[in-house]
């Protein structure tokens, strides 16, 4: 019990499902036994959450602004200087992006603080960025990379029989081509490497790498990404002394990482990676941020603002998100 990590949860945009799924995920049996937890978030909303969800949810109530290193195992962080409608409207909001942004960005103080082991993000809407002014940000990932400096970051999807790294993010696909570049290839495989052996472990992992075009260029007959640039990262990667293999094509990579032939696949694009990983870990599917001095996961899903304040929010892979940041957070230290 001496040892639990302290893991600190931001609530995400109060019009989504994330006090939902927040309050479900904690509300599991043992959950509070693992680690302790500091929600970065509004405490009434919360309250009326567990509520209505029917859930036993106990907390120690601070303000934001008083955050410590706590022994409690649950407190939330309340912000009761934003002034929420009573009704708040399930959708985008400019409110809705100022009170998600303070969140993370006080989260982020205390993880470099020490108040916190690791931080789990419940889902923001881009759009209420967007309206709240936050408009250099796509997503968590881009305001994390730029608030710890991180000259390179990647977004790792793990799920129970696969993970999987994305060499672009959240771009249109017609600028992929314009993007990719050899570093761009390697980045991702070398942030993979070390995770996989800082985080899970192991020794030599086996990453596989996903071709960019059908038949993964079939020789520049299908487009000439894979010579001029995916080969030339591999061979960087394999002189870095990392077990790297491809690029092969997209349809069948994924099948050789399911079949245990690789521990990780580096996927081109976000939907290359994200539609085999969806299909196969719904519910249970974690993202990771590669290359960040802190551990950030938080659930493969979004806002959901179309079921949010119903009771309806399945809050597995805030489960799944919660859980694997206590192990990080364990692997970290041994």
């Amino acid at each position: 019990m001496t040892d639990r990590p302290t893991i600190g949860i931001t609530m995400g945009d109060p019009a989504g499902v994330g006090p939902e799924i927040i309050v479900k995920a904690l509300s599991q049996p043992g959950m509070l036994n693992r680690a302790r937890f500091v929600i970065f978030g509004l405490s009434e909303q919360l309250a009326y959450t567990a509520d209505l969800a029917e859930q036993n949810f106990l907390f120690h109530r601070d303000h934001h602004e008083e955050a410590r290193r706590y022994e409690l195992p649950l407190v939330v962080l309340d912000y009761d200087e934003l002034t929420m409608p009573a009704q708040i409207d399930r959708g985008p909001t400019r409110l809705g992006g100022q009170a998600s942004m303070k969140f993370c960005e006080d989260a982020i103080e205390a993880a470099r603080g020490g108040i916190i082991d690791a931080i789990v993000t419940a889902p923001i809407s881009k759009t209420s960025w967007r309206m709240a002014g936050y408009r250099r940000f796509p997503g968590h990932t881009e305001l994390l990379a730029e608030k710890f400096k991180a000259r390179n970051v990647a977004m790792m999807f793990v799920a129970p029989r696969l993970k999987v790294v994305l060499a672009t993010i959240h771009v249109a696909i017609t600028e992929i081509r314009n993007l990719l570049t050899i570093g761009c290839v390697f980045n991702p495989v070398d942030l993979a490497d070390q995770a996989l052996r800082k985080w899970w472990k192991l020794d030599h992992p086996r990453i596989a790498v996903a071709g960019l075009n059908p038949h993964a260029g079939e020789n520049g007959a299908f487009g000439d990404e894979e010579e001029r640039i995916i080969k030339p990262a591999l061979l960087m990667a394999k002189e870095a002394g990392i077990n790297v293999h491809g690029p092969f094509p997209g349809d069948t990579v994924f099948l050789k990482a399911l079949e245990g032939q690789y521990d990780c696949v580096v996927a081109m694009y976000h939907d290359q990676g994200l539609i085999p990983i969806k299909l196969l870990a719904w519910r249970d599917a974690v993202n990771v941020t590669l290359g960040l001095p802190i551990i950030r996961t938080s659930p493969d899903h979004g806002t959901a603002f179309d079921i949010a304040g119903k009771n309806k929010a399945d809050a597995s892979s805030m489960v799944a998100a919660i859980n694997l940041a206590i192990d990080l957070a364990h692997s970290a230290k041994s």
